[in-house]
């Protein structure tokens, strides 16, 4: 099977199912996934964001284990935002597949589970253990400007994606 074949007869799939249905034909899904995917990127970007900047130095005066706590609003806002990111790609899969904004965040998104994973194996024993006004390991500040650049990537592309959309294709 061809490339393209294939991906027109995985559209063409994914289109007939029931989340691309609800997607489509009930007039609020897709508004209100949207707020709820904006209110998942901000409970990550906020609860990790301010996680990676006491990593790089800022609000020294809080230690990185009580702040530990605030990430798991990151990853329930992570898992929102990919349970409605998964909706609107239900709803119109040839404008997330042929989209250039698309595949950077996804590519971006894929670069900070890694650096979550790794974190979390090599630096989060030493940093978990810190007190107030410890510097952060060098890795482990390496670790947090990584997680930053790739977040604000992520919220880029995110907004790219409605600028760069590729032509509607016919099922």
């Amino acid at each position: 099977m061809q490339a393209g074949t294939f991906m027109q007869a995985l559209m063409s799939w994914i289109v007939s199912t029931p989340p691309s249905q609800f997607v489509t034909t009930w007039q609020w899904a897709w508004p209100i996934s949207e707020t709820l995917h904006f209110i998942g990127l901000t409970l990550m970007a906020a609860s990790v964001g301010v996680f990676d900047l006491r990593l790089l130095g800022l609000a020294k005066g809080i230690r990185p284990g009580a702040m530990h706590g605030l990430l798991r609003l990151g990853f329930a806002g992570f898992g929102v935002s990919l349970l409605t990111g998964l909706l609107f790609i239900s709803g119109a899969p040839d404008q997330y597949f042929y989209n250039s904004a698309f595949h950077v965040k996804a590519v971006c998104l894929a670069l900070m589970g890694m650096n979550v994973v790794l974190f979390y194996r090599l630096q989060f024993k030493a940093v978990a253990a810190m007190g107030p006004y410890d510097d952060a390991p060098r890795p482990a500040r390496i670790m947090g400007a990584v997680s930053l650049v790739l977040l604000i990537a992520v919220m880029c592309a995110g907004r790219l994606i409605t600028f760069y959309r590729p032509p509607a294709i016919i099922y």
